[in-house]
């Protein structure tokens, strides 16, 4: 045995280590992100095993599954003295009442009436109305959010918060660890000499090991003002052009109304995982009328025990009965997502998927452009906007339904980022965005099937190879 070669040894190596991961990955790890890992595995064992070890498993520490269950129960149980607020369609046997009710098993926060919801659509006005409500606070600012950068728009918010720090105003913010890095460098200790209470969500670096897999990220973006006034939706406090050459393009929802309310409780459940401490969600003016529209928050995240946003949005489109408009950034879905979408297609919905010409991060967007035959052939339409990067997350149903927020139809925020989405039961609120909806066609070109599959075949063997890290993206 000593006269064995060093060769031989890293062989019986590498076959043990596949052999290994055989027989431990799947048992982890969800089918379709399996075969991912096992194809890394089987051609680089060595590389494959630790990037497993680190990335593999969405796993969360106790302590942080442990608050969130009681964050949750905290909520359910605030909820039980609120049946006042509670909305109900018509009919119970309606298909809406469907959705909210998986909405609130799911995610926890109960469908109410009596909201005020206003769309924006364009980058500086949804920038200037969160300022201009920081600067009308007389109470309290609530921040949560998965990027801020030393910018314009960076110090334009930071200097927001120190204003209303300076006249007694109770601040306090959440930036993700790792996407909020230029932010928090630049601005957490002069926010905090100011009274401005700044926390980082999911610590990077060595940290990581003792809170969660690594790149689990926080990617919600909201805030609270007074109780009274929220914002949700997909912009984060940056410039619009902080990728160059990627301008981007948001939706943002302004609520006012009982709602608010479950924002409100949403920052304080985030707030209790990240630092221990429990904050006072009130009732006041969150819980009076300020419109007519019904509304549920939807979050999703690994803290809970299902994939939130996946199951609700599978709901949706299998609701469908007319048509069904999907906007995404990033589109590298899950199969139980595609089937969804095939089957309203194939079943005779009017699918229409809408998606951005442009894209920070090819790898993704190679993956994506590997499903789009399959979904045309089935008589799914595919738009590509170009003037910007449109990384607004939003989806409608029919007539009735609406969900905005900051997810993404991609395996990574439906499992592994905490995400956040207002659902809106209110056709006003569709018919607004079926107008936003309608200016992103004027300005996308229409996918043809003939034409897509008349592309190389050297594109079709990169997207196959793109396709098959769906899961490690």
């Amino acid at each position: 045995m000593s006269d064995l070669s060093p060769g031989y040894w890293l062989f019986l190596l590498d076959w043990l280590i596949r052999l290994a991961a055989l027989a431990w990955i799947p048992t982890r790890s969800a089918p379709a992100a399996a075969r991912s890992w096992l194809l890394l595995v089987g051609f680089v064992p060595l590389l494959g095993l630790p990037l497993y070890l680190v990335l593999g498993h969405p796993w969360l520490a106790k302590q942080r599954r442990i608050r969130q269950a009681r964050a949750s129960q905290l909520i359910r149980h605030r909820q039980a003295g609120l049946k006042q607020l509670r909305w109900a369609p018509q009919s119970v046997e309606d298909e809406v009442a469907d959705v909210a009710r998986l909405a609130e098993r799911v995610g926890d926060f109960m469908p109410m009436s009596g909201n005020a919801v206003e769309l924006l659509d364009r980058y500086d006005e949804s920038i200037a109305r969160l300022l201009a409500d920081i600067d009308a606070a007389t109470h309290e600012v609530h921040l949560l959010y998965y990027l801020m950068y030393d910018d314009g728009i960076g110090r334009s918010v930071a200097n927001a918060l120190q204003r209303a720090a300076g006249r007694g105003v109770r601040c306090r913010v959440l930036l993700d660890a790792v996407g909020a890095k230029p932010g928090l460098r630049a601005w957490a200790r002069p926010l905090r000499a100011s009274g401005v209470d700044v926390r980082a969500m999911l610590a990077g670096g060595l940290a990581w090991r003792s809170l969660s897999r690594m790149d689990l990220r926080n990617h919600r973006k909201l805030a609270v003002i007074d109780g009274h006034t929220g914002h949700i939706g997909s912009q984060n406090l940056a410039d619009a052009s902080f990728v160059p050459g990627h301008p981007n393009r948001e939706l943002v929802v302004r609520a006012r109304g009982p709602a608010v309310r479950q924002l409100a409780a949403l920052f304080a459940s985030d707030w209790l995982i990240e630092t221990g401490e429990q904050l006072e969600v009130g009732g006041g003016d969150g819980d009076g009328a300020a419109g007519t529209v019904a509304a549920q928050v939807l979050p999703s995240g690994p803290a809970y025990p299902f994939q939130n946003a996946r199951d609700v949005v599978i709901a949706l489109i299998q609701r469908a009965r007319e048509r069904v408009v999907l906007a995404t950034p990033y589109f590298v879905p899950d199969d139980a997502t595609l089937s969804a979408l095939r089957i309203a297609a194939l079943a005779g919905v009017d699918v229409l998927l809408v998606l951005s010409a442009s894209n920070n991060k090819p790898l993704t967007r190679w993956a994506q452009e590997a499903y789009y035959e399959e979904l045309l052939r089935c008589g799914v339409h595919i738009a590509l906007y170009r003037p910007h990067f449109l990384h607004a997350k939003h989806l409608s149903v029919d007539d009735g339904i609406a969900l905005i927020g900051s997810i993404n139809l991609d395996i990574r925020s439906f499992a592994l980022n905490a995400e956040a989405g207002l659902l809106c039961y209110d056709a006003g609120v569709v018919a607004r965005l079926r107008g936003i909806e309608a200016g992103y066609l004027d300005d996308a070109e229409r996918l043809d099937l003939a034409r897509w599959s008349g592309r190389p075949r050297w594109r079709r063997s990169r997207e196959g190879i793109a396709r098959l890290a769906d899961s490690l993206m």
